[in-house]
């Protein structure tokens, strides 16, 4: 079944991260993403993660299901291809360091005079405006400068540390792909596209609602807590008698219910854990006492137990462990690409109206050229052109 946005064709110019997530989510969700790549190829083609040196996992994973042409637009010819191509989309998507698109011609106000209704996707690292706006941005410096390594950690007078996934690319593509379909609804009514902006900082400052939250009502800044939530305990990961579990007791009913599954109810009792800001306040020595009695158990029958009293409680598993989870099937995260071409992950959003299709193979590069330019009007003398120009291979 098709996807809520089929019949929406976007120009996917999103390399390495942000904008390629913004790209797949569009076409997760049914619409026809063209993939424009420069004559070397997106950078993310150069990062392998298989031991044999064969593969381009990383590409692969934020760009199957996507078409893929080649356009030098540092030519003339490529920059004309491109405006022909977009004047026939809905949306373009592009995550270059500002005033690049606009330096060749194709930025938003130069675009949206060949097509008032484009929808424009600029995803930056710092934002339209401000002292840091003419910068590029990698995820790294934004999860330093947004707080983020601030918050991360086992503690203070440790290391600064990064959050493992990066973090503000993957939310901003969210967040772009979010603005999209939020300025492709408003177009449905009136016919005019818009520009839509976003980008890693302000994508990390989305993260700290909660430790935001303390600053600003504090003027306080909140430090590294480990797996600990600054604002609720006991709420964090503990070791057991053969690994690790997370625990959720994080308002006065899961709490009791965890003292007495671990067979402490004295502890509801104790002057230091009666409320939750009792609890927040002798946060280490209610950690280290619960600590004594989970080290008693291994985790499954720690999580046997826990589940029987209504503690919220979690394994801590690995990549490895969460991909080889019934739990990933069951809820479409864990896809076969088509051909044969191994396993994906899926979209984390489902549409009753809409199974999900098992994806296409992410393209090889410049697969798609040729089958492109003529759907968009391009005769084969003009492709020649452009061929001898340089601006495609």
């Amino acid at each position: 079944m098709a996807g809520p946005l089929q019949g929406v064709r976007v120009v996917d110019l999103g390399h390495v991260m942000a904008g390629p997530v913004c790209g797949r989510l569009l076409g997760d969700m049914g619409a026809e993403i063209i993939k424009v790549e420069p004559p070397g190829g997106d950078p993310s083609r150069t990062f392998v993660a298989s031991d044999d040196g064969s593969g381009a996992e990383a590409f692969a994973m934020l760009n199957r299901g996507k078409r893929g042409i080649v356009l030098d637009l540092k030519t003339d010819g490529g920059r004309r291809a491109l405006r022909r191509i977009v004047d026939r989309s809905d949306v373009l998507v592009e995550n270059f360091r500002p005033g690049v698109m606009d330096g060749m011609g194709l930025g938003y106000d130069q675009l949206r005079a060949g097509n008032p209704g484009l929808v424009y996707c600029r995803i930056t690292g710092f934002g339209a405006e401000g002292p840091l706006a003419p910068l590029g941005g990698f995820d790294l410096i934004a999860q330093g400068i947004t707080g983020l390594m601030s918050v991360t950690g086992e503690g203070p007078g440790r290391a600064p540390v990064k959050c493992g996934p990066p973090l503000t690319d993957i939310t901003a593509g969210i967040l772009g792909a979010l603005g999209v379909v939020a300025a492709l609804h408003a177009r449905s009514a009136s016919g005019a596209g818009q520009r839509v902006d976003t980008s890693l900082f302000q994508a990390g400052v989305f993260q700290t609602l909660w430790h935001g939250a303390i600053a600003l009502a504090t003027g306080e800044a909140p430090g590294p807590l480990g797996s600990a939530h600054p604002l609720a305990a006991p709420y964090q990961a503990f070791r057991t008698a053969d690994g690790w579990i997370t625990i959720g007791g994080s308002n006065q009913a899961t709490w009791e219910r965890l003292a007495g599954a671990l067979g402490r109810e004295a502890l509801i009792r104790d002057p230091r854990f009666l409320t939750n800001r009792d609890r927040l306040e002798h946060r280490v020595a209610l950690g280290e006492l619960l600590q004594e009695s989970l080290m008693t158990r291994g985790t499954e029958a720690w999580l046997l137990a826990l589940s029987a009293a209504g503690v919220p409680a979690g394994p801590v598993l690995s990549v490895v462990e969460m991909l080889e989870h019934p739990q990933s099937a069951a809820t479409g995260m864990v896809l076969d690409v088509e051909e044969g071409a191994g396993k994906t992950l899926g979209l984390p959003i489902g549409f009753s109206a809409a199974a999900p299709p098992n994806p296409a193979p992410a393209p090889d590069l410049g697969q798609d050229t040729g089958a492109v330019l003529r759907e968009h009007g391009f005769s084969e003398d003009e492709i020649g052109t452009l061929r001898g120009e340089g601006a495609i291979p």
